[in-house]
């Protein structure tokens, strides 16, 4: 799979992020992967909501997330809807939501390997297996997996 390019990445969720405002929903933090387990390969971003009314359950619409996988896919470069389209290297986005906390988890988990609690910065890219096992579990229930035309659940 091509490389691509952290701010391409993050261009990318912003402007999927536009989608979740207006379902209340916010994105309290991500990470990505590459997931090369099949082919072919894909990414995968993990992704943390929020709701911005307060004391109310964040239950994202599976539609709005397929929504946000299509806008992520489109809003990368060129590269890489050329591999998607017609080369057909690179697999459909997917999107999994995790529970609340899962990134303070991930947080934990990078001190206790030597990260300074005071230098932490979530990474944009996570290629630890261990790191990536967190993510896995703490896949939300109710949220599922989405990639761009169907729920994965």
């Amino acid at each position: 799979m091509d490389k691509t390019y952290e701010e391409d990445l993050l261009k990318a969720v912003k402007n999927a992020t536009l989608l979740l405002e207006s379902h209340d929903l916010m994105l309290t933090d991500f990470t990505s992967r590459v997931d090369s387990s099949s082919f072919p390969g894909h990414y995968v971003l993990y992704w943390e909501l929020g709701s911005k009314v307060k004391e109310v359950r964040v239950e994202p619409d599976p539609e709005v997330i397929e929504e946000c996988c299509f806008t992520v896919e489109e809003s990368l470069d060129s590269v890489y809807r050329k591999g998607r389209r017609n080369d057909k290297n690179i697999g459909p986005l997917e999107i999994k939501v995790v529970r609340s906390g899962a990134f303070d988890e991930l947080m934990s988990f990078f001190v206790s390997r030597g990260s300074s609690v005071s230098q932490y910065k979530t990474p944009r890219s996570v290629p630890n297996e261990d790191a990536v096992k967190i993510l896995e579990a703490a896949q939300s229930l109710l949220a599922g997996r989405f990639h761009r035309g169907s729920c994965m659940n």
